[in-house]
């Protein structure tokens, strides 16, 4: 190399400014100038945005998520937290009925801890965190219009600047267009990804999918936290549909910064609550278990009713591609969305985002193959999420064209008796939680420390209730 002339770093352009496409940029700004398109204007502090709509309904990041966040972004919980988020003991801190109906008894003695805090928040500390990195750069108000490069490899992506209405534009619109070259273009568009027609378009593959849709609706509204629940950390309390009851409803109150609780109610088909304020807590109170509208009627409602029908679990099967394009991935939603109940999305989001750092980390930017290996280490926690998503999903009604075989309904009896152990078991309860929030694989619930409570106890009985201690019922009164 003659002296004095400086290597160009390899470019990445990241289609998306979803919390996936943030979290692939910090990735990738170790190895490569990344460019991040997003179509919409993103706001300036914790509002809602377009491309979001989700966002209203109740959000958290699991243990297993966590923990890839700190990883990936040094002290960013840290951050959330002292802006009014908070890392909540599971299950010390909650109180949950799971599907089979067995209520969890509040052990302390795990150290699974969650993120909570409004999905607004965490988005804004995200993006001021990964967007003041100078290697990133931010290009709002912009349109992905198609991949550009052959079936053997993608070298860039089209682009048009300003605002759009529409996710595709054909060839007939030029005004405002360029090609961002890059080494690596990364899809984070989300579920509306355009992905599998993009890589026809070249030449290339189609792509498996598979749905399974347990026809949940979900509608969600924020009150304002009773006074005397101000100044404790008012647990959690979730109340999960029973799939073997048809329809299934259930609900969450997830106390949030700004003393507010998000109060997120759902029902599967022939359930599901609707956005007639007047409905809204009768709703809830008819619940297999009233409790949660116990605790919100009377409260002061901040808003109207925000409903969701777009629960299916989706995925797409992109590191089942035999011949994948170098320089292209797909991350996130664009990959698989979940149904928001288990609350895997943003957990997921960061182990791929982890998983693509370490992968560059022991191969850098360039190397022949490499997307590949990228799609499929990017599809090991995708995996996890969806067996724990479509294992519950898949029995209810009409939720797939193929039906649960014998080993995977053996296998959600199993899972069953599980929460059922660990629902009165530390030990049991470690391990389940192990698993659920995506620090473990599966395997991990058929270890001693949920077999032996299975089989030989001890077994203290199963609660009769909701376990609220005297004192937050008193406070929850408004």
């Amino acid at each position: 190399m003659a002296e004095g002339i400086v290597p160009r770093r390899p470019a990445a352009v990241v289609i998306g400014a979803s919390a996936t496409g943030l979290l692939a940029a910090a990735a990738l700004a170790d190895f490569a100038d990344v460019t991040v398109v997003e179509r919409d204007r993103l706001p300036d502090g914790p509002e809602p945005r377009r491309g979001v709509p989700q966002a209203r309904h109740a959000h958290l990041v699991w243990s297993g998520g966590v923990k890839a966040l700190d990883d990936l972004l040094p002290g960013l919980t840290r951050e959330v937290v002292a802006h009014g988020g908070r890392l909540a003991h599971i299950m010390g801190d909650m109180v949950s009925r799971a599907p089979n109906e067995v209520w969890f008894r509040r052990f302390t003695s795990t150290h699974h801890r969650n993120l909570v805090c409004s999905r607004d928040l965490l988005d804004s500390v995200l993006r001021g965190r990964v967007l003041a990195d100078e290697r990133i750069t931010l290009r709002q108000e912009t349109t992905a219009l198609r991949l550009e490069g052959d079936a053997t490899a993608v070298t860039g992506v089209r682009i048009r600047a300003g605002a759009a209405t529409d996710a595709y534009a054909g060839d007939d619109a030029d005004a405002g267009e360029r090609t961002l070259r890059a080494d690596l273009v990364v899809d984070a568009s989300g579920r509306g990804s355009r992905a599998p027609r993009w890589l026809t378009e070249l030449g290339g593959p189609s792509i498996t999918e598979r749905e399974v849709n347990a026809g949940v609706a979900y509608a969600t509204r924020l009150y304002r936290a009773p006074e005397a629940a101000r100044n404790i950390d008012f647990p959690l309390v979730n109340v999960q549909a029973n799939p073997a009851k048809a329809p299934g409803r259930g609900g969450i109150v997830l106390p949030i910064e700004g003393n507010r609780w998000i109060v997120t109610l759902a029902g599967t088909r022939g359930g599901e609550p609707t956005d007639d304020p007047g409905a809204f807590v009768d709703f809830a109170l008819n619940l297999d278990d009233p409790v949660i509208g116990e605790l919100v009627k009377g409260l002061e409602p901040l808003g109207e009713i925000v409903t969701t029908r777009a629960t299916a679990n989706r995925r797409r099967y992109y590191e089942r591609v035999k011949h994948w394009p170098d320089g292209f991935l797909v991350l996130g939603d664009a990959v698989a969305g979940y149904n928001p109940v288990y609350g895997h999305g943003l957990t997921v989001a960061a182990q791929c985002a982890l998983a693509v750092r370490d992968t560059l980390g022991a191969t850098g930017l360039g190397q022949p193959g490499l997307a590949r290996r990228l799609q499929r280490a990017a599809a090991r926690p995708v995996a996890a999420a969806w067996d724990l998503a479509v294992g519950q999903d898949a029995l209810y009604p009409g939720a797939t064209d193929t039906r649960p075989n014998g080993v995977e309904r053996l296998l959600a009896r199993f899972v069953d008796k599980a929460v059922e152990t660990g629902a009165r078991n530390p030990r049991a309860l470690a391990a389940l939680l192990d698993v659920m929030s995506l620090e473990r694989p599966a395997t991990r619930l058929f270890s001693p420390d949920m077999l032996i409570p299975m089989l030989i106890g001890p077994r203290r009985p199963h609660l009769q209730g909701p376990p609220l201690t005297d004192a937050e019922r008193k406070t929850a009164v408004p």
